[in-house]
């Protein structure tokens, strides 16, 4: 048994304090992962404050994982020790079913098997990467490309992937107009991914304050939501909008915005019910699709992709003493664009 430093939350309105996780002996197929660095991710904060269903706390979130492989199983053919790593927001899968075969074990028929707020095969609760060490199949680890940091890398495993599926699925090329909706953590890497594959760009947001960076990150234009005038001027202009915020927002406002045969997926995922007015469908034969992260091939697609076009995503690197801190900041749009936790400070 490995005991791993980590920090967990009691309940919903509880802070973060210093705990002590126990890692299972490593199995014929794991791989043992001294985390470097672990992404704060809105899932987390979701999940940590009970809005998401119930939890069985405690609880140690974490689900962008960026480390390196200190030990491995005697089956293990895949990695071997001094490996840089990742792990993303799923460890297992049934392996057996069509989803799973296709490699998009995110869809697992049987459920997949999430980083946290799980239960593993062995019956035990899954805890994420606000520790030290973590244990996972190596069917399930994924490799960092050698000219991305460890820091960087780590919210590609959930910002990076959760942008790019939908993008990639969708196809998102040169010709393509693509909307992406909110620049926060999601939003900022569906700019820079969009980006590389040649689509025409825009960001959609609130305000115009962040508006430079947009531009800097790769869009092509940037429109303010709060302004009435935006959705008189784009209407019927997108054949793709990646909505990235986990916020109430008037999602037939942006179907609107869709040409014919247009796609709004949502990547953002509220806690509470969007409502949905069919007619904003069927004048232009629209679609409002949902994407969840990616499978582990796609997961490393992904993060080829980036080392090939340079992508990382903005980081703000901060101290395990500092999550709560980091969480409200989160909840008032006050990151740009990822905090990322030094699990060193554990």
């Amino acid at each position: 048994m490995i005991i791993a430093k980590a920090r967990a939350v009691d309940g919903p309105d509880k802070p973060f304090r210093a705990a002590e996780i126990k890692r299972r002996d490593l199995d014929l197929l794991d791989v043992l992962i001294e985390i470097k660095y672990a992404g704060i991710c809105h899932s987390d904060i979701h999940t940590a404050h009970g809005e998401w269903g119930e939890v069985n706390y405690p609880l140690v979130p974490g689900h962008e994982i960026a480390g390196v492989v200190t030990a491995v199983g005697p089956n293990v053919t895949k990695y071997k020790i001094g490996d840089r790593v990742g792990v993303g927001c799923m460890v297992d899968s049934c392996g057996e079913c069509e989803n799973c075969r296709k490699g998009e074990e995110q869809y697992c028929l049987k459920g997949n098997v999430p980083t946290y707020a799980g239960v593993d095969k062995y019956g035990e609760p899954t805890q994420g990467g606000y520790s030290t060490h973590i244990v996972v199949t190596e069917d399930f680890v994924v490799r960092i490309p050698d000219n991305i940091s460890l820091d960087a890398a780590a919210p590609l495993l959930c910002a990076g992937i959760t942008t790019y599926s939908p993008l990639n699925h969708w196809g998102a090329s040169p010709g393509k107009k693509v909307a992406v909706v909110g620049l926060g953590g999601l939003g900022h890497m569906a700019v820079k991914i969009a980006h590389a594959m040649g689509a025409e760009v825009t960001v959609l947001s609130q305000s115009l304050k962040k508006k430079e960076d947009g531009l800097h990150f790769g869009a092509d234009h940037y429109y303010a939501t709060s302004d009435p005038e935006t959705f008189d001027k784009l209407a019927g202009t997108f054949d793709l909008i990646i909505n990235t915020v986990s916020a109430k927002i008037d999602i037939n406002a942006y179907l609107s915005l869709l040409t014919l045969d247009g796609t709004l997926v949502n990547v953002g995922a509220p806690a509470e019910p969007l409502d949905l007015n069919v007619f904003s469908l069927i004048g232009h034969r629209r679609s409002f699709a949902g994407s969840m992260i990616g499978g582990i091939r796609e997961t490393q697609e992904m993060l080829n992709f980036c080392a090939e076009h340079n992508i990382v995503p903005k980081i703000e690197v901060i101290t395990a003493d500092q999550i709560d801190e980091a969480y409200e900041r989160v909840l008032a749009s006050d990151v740009k664009y990822r905090f990322v936790i030094d699990i060193s400070t554990m």
